[in-house]
């Protein structure tokens, strides 16, 4: 029986408020009650032997294992990670009937280790922060008290007595967090952009970079932990919005443990079993996590349209907001009357209730990327945009200002519903990429006129077929006149070549399209001009990019630029 991904959960987690270290245990289900039980009891053993008999073991079960994880202090995180593995083999060997190791020896090697990573410093400085009310940050580089303008930073070799510390010059931002399993980085940079309107200078996390104002800091995939640190780290900024994803929720858990509002957009099948998150009520006790970090007196902010997070959200204590497209004024009188706050849509504006009145905000029109109201799925991050910038404060003028302002462009919000007229064509680039995103983006494209449409079709190779074939369903169920299968060669992610371009075929093929109907790239670009030379004056390309995202936009502008018209040669 494996264990795999052993790793240190620096911060409140699935498992419990405190850090700690888990690992995944591969177990077959005849054996797996026996293996767990021998683990407890060498776990327990071995933390009474070391000295940390105060430390929590917890073993959550999943359909062929279970994460195995015990807290430990915030400088033995590294020793509590061989701990697990030390107990693991010996579990093995009583199991198995084998000599098992010499306890007294692991241990006297793993006191060692203890002392040796002990950071006594560190844990006396968190300590002092926890007493004034400030946010203390850590990683294996630096430490810092406060956040923003506040901040003060020193490296983790070097942490200060709390006696050398300037408090009166450390405090914190506001600071809202969004999850959710579509919409999250959007949602984070409308927020940002509303907040800038009100003259704030916001820092923001996200999975293309961290931000602050309109300075890009970094590029890449910064929605865990480390890009909550970037950001919050930030000097310039008074007021910062993380985008926080499932994989860091669960390789590191939150990297800010509370947080003055929160959002939860939607919770829908993706990236199931991995870390043993095998169904959708597991993937909602992860997103959660974000309900337990309000701070008292924040705000959770919940999307009502969702079935799983209105069911969990009923629920939930302290202050939340409500937003959705299927709330009605009408419906919500008492709600206001006594104090309640909701974000929805009234006579075609954006409007918030709050403080006892409804308050209108934007007509929807000049929302850019609602596209007139046919974007249902912008709308509803609009929404929550203007529900987390309510919580932080924001008055309804800025929000206005904000909302009006915001394009989703490649610059301000690249693969997130990035529109370009290009001669004679519409063409969108989008990063939605499971069934639910999908779903979302085609019925906006039904809504919008077409005289033939297109679509890019790919996946990973961590998806399962099933969730390809339901990839597939959704896009069909449109009747596109073509459909372009691209190899993300990038993200084969263990499978072979070909492998899940046949997948998105056979489905295909399957619900009747014909063979004409199928294209085959060998890329994302291949497949961007691909649909290029395929197309009309009139048709509606959706490109659903994963891949050379950037080339391909680039790509698409510079044909702009030279004045490109739909049946022309395309440059080399």
């Amino acid at each position: 029986m494996a264990l795999g991904d052993v790793r240190r959960l620096t911060g409140p987690n699935l498992f419990l408020d405190r850090p700690g270290a888990v690992a995944e245990a591969l177990l077959q289900t005849p054996e797996a009650g026996m293996r767990i039980a021998l683990w407890r009891r060498e776990m327990r053993a071995l933390l009474h032997a070391v000295g940390w008999e105060q430390e929590d073991i917890v073993v959550r079960p999943y359909p062929g294992g279970a994460s195995l994880m015990i807290s430990a202090p915030w400088d033995g995180l590294f020793t509590a990670c061989d701990l697990i593995e030390w107990a693991w083999e010996s579990a093995a060997a009583a199991f198995d009937g084998n000599p098992q190791p010499n306890r007294d020896a692991a241990a006297k090697k793993l006191r060692a280790q203890i002392a040796q990573e002990a950071h006594p410093a560190l844990i006396t400085l968190a300590s002092a922060a926890r007493k004034r009310g400030v946010s203390f940050l850590w990683d294996d580089d630096c430490v810092s008290l406060g956040l923003g303008k506040g901040v003060c930073s020193w490296p983790a070799a070097d942490v200060p007595d709390p006696g050398a510390v300037p408090w009166a010059e450390i405090h914190d931002i506001p600071v809202a967090m969004v999850t959710g399993t579509n919409g999250k980085s959007t949602t984070v940079r409308l927020t940002a952009a509303l907040l800038a309107a009100g003259g704030l200078t916001p820092a923001l996390c996200s999975s293309d970079w961290v931000r602050i104002a309109r300075e890009v800091i970094d590029e890449g995939d910064y929605s865990g932990p480390a890009g909550a640190r970037l950001a919050l780290r930030a000097k310039p900024a008074d007021a910062a919005v993380l985008e926080v994803a499932r994989g860091g929720l669960m390789r590191r858990g939150l990297a800010l443990a509370r947080a003055d509002a929160c959002a939860i957009t939607n919770i829908a099948a993706d990236h199931l079993g991995t870390y043993g998150i095998t169904d959708l009520a597991a993937l909602a006790d992860v997103k959660f996590l974000l309900a337990r970090a309000v701070k008292p007196g924040g705000r959770l902010v919940l999307n009502v349209d969702d079935p799983e997070v209105l069911r969990r959200g009923c629920g939930c204590k302290g202050a939340i907001t409500w937003y959705g497209l299927s709330l009605r004024a009408e419906a919500l009188g008492g709600f206001v009357a006594e104090g309640g706050e909701a974000a929805f849509l009234c006579d075609g504006h954006f409007a918030l209730a709050r403080e006892g009145k409804v308050t209108t905000i934007l007509p929807v029109e000049e929302f850019g990327p609602g596209l007139g109201g046919a974007a249902g799925y912008n709308l509803s991050n609009a929404l929550a945009a203007i529900s987390l910038s309510s919580a932080l404060g924001l008055g309804t003028e800025a929000m206005a200002k904000g909302l009006a302002g915001f394009e989703s462009s490649a610059a301000e919000n690249p693969g997130r519903g990035n529109f370009f007229d290009l001669g004679g064509l519409r063409v969108l680039v989008d990063f939605a990429h499971n069934p639910h995103g999908v779903g979302a983006l085609v019925q906006a494209v039904q809504r919008i006129p077409a005289q033939r449409r297109l679509f890019l079709l790919g996946q990973a190779g961590d998806r399962s077929d099933d969730d390809i074939r339901a990839l597939t369903r959704v896009v069909w169920s449109c009747r596109p006149e073509r459909v372009i299968v691209q190899e993300l060669i990038s993200k084969l992610r263990g499978r072979n070549a070909g492998e899940i371009p046949a997948v998105f075929e056979a489905e295909l093929a399957r619900l009747g399209a014909a063979p004409e109907t199928i294209g085959r790239a060998g890329s994302a670009f291949e497949a961007v001009r691909q649909a290029l030379e395929w197309a009309e004056a009139g048709d509606f390309l959706v490109l659903l990019l994963y891949d050379e995202r950037r080339r391909s936009i680039e790509f698409l502008e510079q044909l702009k630029a030279a004045g490109w018209q739909a049946g022309d040669p395309l440059p080399s």
